[in-house]
């Protein structure tokens, strides 16, 4: 009797790899859940580079300007310059293995559901790391010598975290602490864990479109304040973090008493050497597929005159 002659539906084009197409599925539902569930993209500064461990962002500060006297020569001026540097992270890799009898008994498609949540948890470690640069920014000091560092305005007691009122005062008072360093008004971002954003949507005073309030009760929701768009995210820092092996970049501290990050795109950089790749391999000595989502990237502080932390006492 002759063998069948199966018709693999994972080869592309009959080329031998009988896998080839089934990773065009896994890498798309990769990336859409990383899109998904990332906040802070388009948030920050991203720079792609094609080697090394590292790259420099050069940041430079003001000059100044005097009334001519006729006659006198023009020699310019001096200004300080200095740089940032944000290194290449380890490699961080999500991926799951699944045996060739498990899938083949399984009652229900597994690969789709695991696709999402490597995306997602990449996504989030990305989010992380960049809203935790965030707030430390806000705690630096001036890249440049008589720049400006960053800032952090503290609430009596718990306030910041309990009261939409005196929240909502916070974010006023960080626009107007970006204004008078000079931070331009555009790309501003406000960043707030799911129990602060819901106590500002409550807030029928910052909602009322009487008083030009933009939200909704009803949907639970609240776009502005203070012209600086909300962004509700459960990847904002508040616990106490300690040093994760693999980095090269400080994303650690003393979070327990962060209530919100007001911050401009120029805050924080990233860094990428690799960006997402999406691999399914299979492995003939464990008879299974190894699904693997991975990027090379780093995260680091910026400019900190564009960062607010919004803190507590307690």
């Amino acid at each position: 009797m002759a063998n069948a002659t199966p018709l693999r539906i994972g080869d592309n084009n009959i080329a031998g790899t009988p896998t080839a197409l089934f990773l065009q599925v896994f890498g798309g539902e990769i990336l859409t859940a990383f899109q998904e569930s990332n906040v802070v993209m388009d948030k920050h500064m991203i720079r792609q580079i094609q080697h090394g461990k590292s790259a420099s962002f050069p940041a430079t500060w003001k000059v100044t300007a005097a009334y001519h006297t006729p006659g006198a020569e023009i020699v310019g001026q001096t200004s300080p310059l200095s740089e940032r540097v944000i290194n290449i992270d380890g490699q961080l890799v999500a991926s799951v293995f699944f045996a060739d009898i498990d899938e083949a008994m399984a009652h229900f498609e597994v690969r789709s559901e695991y696709a999402s949540q490597t995306g997602q948890v990449l996504s989030s470690t990305w989010d992380k790391n960049v809203l935790q640069a965030g707030v430390l920014a806000a705690r630096a000091s001036a890249t440049v010598t008589g720049g400006n560092g960053g800032t952090q305005l503290t609430s009596a007691t718990t306030l910041y975290k309990t009261s939409a009122v005196d929240l909502a005062a916070g974010i006023y008072a960080a626009a107007q602490a970006l204004d008078e360093k000079d931070v331009p008004e555009m790309n501003r971002y406000c960043f707030v864990k799911p129990a602060q954003y819901y106590l500002l949507a409550q807030s029928t005073a910052l909602i009322n479109r009487d008083w030009g309030g933009m939200g909704s009760y009803a949907e639970g929701s609240i776009v502005k304040i203070g012209g600086i768009p909300i962004v509700k995210t459960n990847h904002l820092p508040t616990t106490n973090l300690s040093q994760v092996s693999g980095t090269n970049n400080t994303y650690h501290g003393d979070f327990t008493k962060t209530a919100a990050l007001v911050m401009t795109k120029a805050a924080v950089g990233t860094v990428k050497l690799k960006d997402m790749v999406m691999s399914v391999d299979w492995d003939p000595r464990r008879l299974g597929h190894l699904l693997t989502a991975r990027y090379a990237i780093g995260h680091g502080i910026l400019r900190p005159e564009c960062s607010v932390e919004l803190k507590t006492t307690s």
